[in-house]
């Protein structure tokens, strides 16, 4: 499984966040592997420095995964951080949003995978008392 942090708009504006996992499966001809689901478009990013973009919402369903840099976030239920091979999986596109900020000197490397409308992502939290899920 691979780490991922679900960040979600809750029916009160403020962000929400549960740690869980990609769910894999067995492969033929690798360890484990997702099923696939669409992608709208993709880019790479990377920042250097704090952009100080205060608290801000997500432009679009997506996944960001990092490739490099350490992040910590803040949302209304607390703070996360996010290290390389970490996926964000962010659906916060509305309300009063996160924010975040860089640790350490490293830049910020990431791919933003912006889900197509009818993309199932294999989410799965691993916190005690979450209701499992496909989102």
């Amino acid at each position: 499984m691979i780490r991922c942090i679900r960040l979600w708009s809750g029916p009160d504006g403020k962000s929400r966040f549960v740690e869980g996992a990609i769910d894999l499966e067995r492969g033929q001809r690798v360890a484990a592997l997702s099923g696939k689901f669409p992608v709208a478009a993709a880019s790479f990013q990377e920042t250097r420095a704090d952009p100080k973009l205060g608290w801000h919402t997500d432009p679009a369903r997506q996944l960001v995964i990092t490739l490099g840099g350490t992040l910590e976030f803040t949302t209304h239920d607390g703070l996360f951080s996010l290290r390389p091979g970490d996926i964000l999986f962010t659906e916060d596109t509305s309300g009063r949003g996160h924010d975040w900020r860089l640790v350490g000197d490293q830049p910020w490397r990431r791919l933003y995978a912006v889900l197509g409308k009818e993309a199932v992502v294999p989410f799965w939290p691993t916190e005690p008392g979450v209701v499992q899920r496909l989102c």
